[in-house]
């Protein structure tokens, strides 16, 4: 874990609610300044859980003088796919927590990560809020961090600082994530805050804008989590006027800073992937819009057959250009398709490269960090995605994820 910087306004507290896991931190809980500005983006699975739809209820029931001020975040167990009961009982931990903290059920937004199907331990859970409060301090980033984990094995988190006319602020997130992870936000959680000045509607449009190059280009597994969610919050603590518009040159600034803190976050998820020993870098670009390229790029990276080559260090291309024909890309003149492992053509005009060679090949793919890069000969769109390869131990974590 990087420095974590304190964020003025924030406060974080955690316990160990025994909801799933021994001897470790599984219940979180943020507390925010009154008047602080929060916004959410939530996944888009049909399946979205209990904690996700409630979250999405309180942000919309919330006003300029009430804005949320907790967030309660559960590991081990997702209450998704777990009906009414679900749904009550995340209305439960909301109403336990605004009881305690003397605010409205709404001001609080609840998440949960963990395994699907099955009920929360509600009484252990409702117990454990009060010790939480308890420890809420500035400077318990990296406890957050680590209290949010469910397979990850290392915490995840991101901090910077920065200067607006003058003024030195401060941004700070954490992530968590490391399989289930093909986000698709309009189980991979991520709370960022800052001590900005910065309005709702523009703490919103930030968040929406960063996470769609971001957290919303990555993958491990290709499956895309219940409970996806991620948070960002402004408190203004840190003084300064409000930026209220994208034309504020103050809000370009913000915008590079969260950018850099979001592409971190969401790459530390791929780079601590499920049985992940290598990060893969999948770049299309030559498309006739970002849209086409993104979609090459996810059929590379969720692709069992180049994951698993990945992992063998095997240069077995041939799955690369499979990849790339089933993208559903209408009218594609394959014979203007190139294909790169690191710098190394393997692919030209829609062929092998005839300088190619297969210790060439292997040497890229022995290394950790891998670059493969398309270009689709049929426009100027370009785009990326971050995946990682598919190794014994992924198999074998998710064979025993619940024994």
């Amino acid at each position: 874990m990087p420095h974590m910087h304190v964020v003025k306004g924030v406060k974080i507290g955690s316990t160990q609610a025994y909801v799933r896991y021994p001897n470790r931190r599984d219940l979180v809980v943020f507390e925010f300044v009154e008047g602080s500005q929060v916004a959410g983006v939530f996944t888009q699975s049909a399946f979205a859980a209990a904690p996700v739809l409630l979250s999405k209820k309180h942000l919309n029931e919330s006003s300029a003088v009430q804005q949320p001020r907790y967030l309660i975040i559960n590991t081990g167990n997702a209450n998704a796919a777990t009906g009414k009961l679900g749904l009550e009982n995340a209305t439960k931990t909301c109403a336990k927590l605004a009881e305690l903290a003397h605010v409205q059920p709404h001001q609080v937004l609840p998440f949960s990560t963990g395994v699907i199907g099955e009920q929360l331990p509600i009484e252990r859970l409702l117990n454990g809020i009060q010790p939480a409060l308890d420890t809420l301090d500035e400077a318990s980033w990296t406890d957050a961090a680590f209290g949010i984990m469910t397979t990850d094995t290392v915490p995840k988190g991101a901090s910077e600082q920065f200067e607006l006319d003058g003024i030195t602020y401060t941004m700070t997130g954490i992530s968590k994530g490391a399989g289930m992870i093909r986000p698709n936000m309009a189980t991979m959680l991520s709370f960022v805050a800052t001590d900005a000045p910065i309005s709702q509607a523009m703490v919103q449009q930030l968040l929406q804008t960063t996470v769609e190059h971001s957290f919303n280009r990555i993958t491990i597994d290709g499956d895309t989590s219940t409970n996806d969610s991620c948070i960002f919050v402004a408190t203004a603590q840190a003084g300064g006027n409000v930026i209220e518009s994208s034309t504020d040159p103050r809000y370009t600034v913000v915008l590079d800073v969260l950018t850099l803190i979001m592409n971190r976050l969401a790459q530390l998820i791929v780079r601590d992937g499920e049985g992940a020993t290598k990060f893969i870098t999948v770049t299309v670009e030559g498309g006739a819009n970002t849209q086409e390229c993104c979609d090459v790029a996810y059929s590379i990276s969720d692709s069992p057959l180049i994951k698993t080559a990945l992992f063998a260090s095997d240069p077995n291309w041939g799955r690369i250009v499979m990849a790339i024909g089933k993208a559903g890309i209408q009218n594609l003149d394959s014979s203007k398709v190139q294909v790169w492992l690191g710098d190394v053509q393997i692919c030209l005009d829609g062929g092998a490269n005839p300088d190619y060679t297969e210790e060439m090949g292997a040497a890229v793919m022995a290394e950790k960090e891998i670059t493969i890069r398309v270009d689709l000969g049929r426009g100027q769109a370009k785009d990326t995605v971050y995946t990682c390869d598919l190794s014994y131990d992924y198999v074998k974590i998710n064979a025993d994820y619940r024994s």
